[in-house]
């Protein structure tokens, strides 16, 4: 506990977010597999980048902005589930795809495009923004100064690029990208039944 401000719970809702599977560690994985470690760690760098984006901006009071104009959450999610959808049918398509691929035949976006899609798939993520808005209207009281903000929204950030870098890391190994090679189908067609159900729950969810 730092002054009135509980850090350490902040930390571990936080870093249960963040490392729990979800759209953005499964899209980190598949392209650290499929694109390299290179690709992985800048679409991690634009995952984090969108993180950060609402951490500033619910520190701010932009998550009740947009909480008192629903319109805006609605056109994230349906923009949100409309990415995860299209990315749930090209794992499909994938899936249903025979024939081993091959490691040298696996297109790796540019760095620019792979931290763009990061970006976006996490700005569009409605659990990103209610989550933060969460955070810190329950975490934190309302007497916090901008240093105490400061200071969270530091941490958080840190510890959430840690993380979903680590996750590129660990999908960049060459055991696990031989395993992946194997495996392939199996693999996308997991990550298409994800990628299609996060879109489903976002398109049914009340928010």
């Amino acid at each position: 506990m730092i002054g009135h401000i509980h850090l350490s719970l902040i930390m571990i809702a936080a870093l249960i977010a963040v490392a729990s599977p979800g759209p953005a560690v499964l899209a980190i994985a598949g392209t650290s597999m499929k694109a390299g470690r290179r690709s992985g760690l800048v679409f991690a760098s634009g995952v984090t980048t969108g993180s950060l984006t609402w951490s500033v901006g619910a520190a701010a009071g932009l998550s009740a902005v947009m909480l008192a104009n629903a319109w805006l959450i609605e056109l994230i999610r349906y923009f949100g589930a409309a990415y995860l959808l299209f990315l749930a049918f090209k794992s499909a398509r994938s899936a249903l795809t025979p024939g081993v691929a091959a490691l040298q035949g696996l297109a790796a976006p540019s760095p620019r495009r792979a931290f763009v899609r990061g970006l976006t798939l996490h700005l569009t993520n409605p659990k990103a923004i209610l989550f933060f808005g969460s955070l810190y209207s329950f975490g934190v009281p309302a007497d916090a100064t901008l240093a105490d903000l400061a200071l969270i929204v530091a941490a958080v950030g840190l510890q959430s690029a840690i993380v979903l870098h680590g996750y590129a890391v660990l999908f960049s190994n060459p055991t696990v990208v031989t395993g992946y090679l194997k495996l392939r189908r199996w693999f996308d067609g997991v990550f298409a039944v994800a990628f299609g159900y996060a879109g489903y729950k976002i398109l049914s969810a009340r928010l």
